[in-house]
């Protein structure tokens, strides 16, 4: 069975075989290990670390994810039979390729940057709800404190609303007695004028000055 291994890079190769009439109706198997370092024919084929099947109307097979610089064994059996040495090519990968090596790089940097951009979305969305529960139990508390303060007691507001009318009844009654006494002292006074002329000599001043200017009773004015 003439196999063929070619179009080898650092992580692929292409195997070839020919079609067998024994396998019209089955499949094929293509098994192959890395760090080969015996003869085919004292492996099995559960020996092998991969195994892959291939519909019988293929005849080649482009095996991936391979190491590079590496040591491999290929066999194309038909229907998962053990291999024989002509069944079986051995080859070596090739030094990685300097464009696969940057895809690589570039994935696992994408990689990082999809973790990283996730993380800092959660956190963003943690501390927005954060915030935003925090706004809304102060607009809650807010009529809270409101309706404390526009609570009143009716007794304290009773005995004040008394309080102030006492106070503005007292003082409308003492202006009262004043206008009717400075009225009283008017009428004395131009009732004397009138019956006497003449002892009215000096420049008559209002009662109200008058009022004001003489000294007012207290207690210690019969004393002196």
């Amino acid at each position: 069975m003439g196999i063929t291994v070619q179009n080898i890079t650092g992580n692929t190769a292409v195997v070839i075989w020919p079609q067998l009439a024994s396998c019209a109706d089955s499949f094929y198997s293509v098994m192959y290990h890395p760090n080969w370092r015996s003869t085919p024919a004292s492996y099995s084929r559960k020996s092998f670390q991969k195994e892959e099947r291939v519909p019988a109307s293929r005849s080649s097979f482009l095996v991936e994810n391979l190491t590079p610089l590496t040591t491999y064994i290929l066999c194309v059996t038909c229907q998962s039979a053990n291999p024989s040495s002509d069944q079986c090519r051995v080859f070596n990968t090739l030094q990685r390729d300097p464009a696969s090596s940057g895809t690589a790089k570039r994935e696992l940097a994408l990689g990082i940057w999809l973790a990283s951009s996730l993380l800092l979305l959660v956190i963003a969305a943690v501390l927005l709800y954060g915030c935003l529960h925090l706004l809304c139990r102060r607009r809650r508390e807010r009529p809270r404190g409101r309706a404390g303060s526009a609570e009143w007691d009716p007794g304290k507001t009773w005995s004040k609303s008394a309080a102030g009318a006492s106070q503005e009844l007292g003082v409308q009654g003492r202006g009262r007695r004043d206008s009717e006494e400075q009225q009283q002292e008017g009428g004395i006074q131009l009732a004397t004028i009138i019956a006497n002329p003449s002892a009215c000599q000096q420049p008559c001043r209002p009662a109200a000055e008058s009022r004001e200017r003489a000294p007012r009773a207290g207690p210690y004015s019969a004393i002196n």
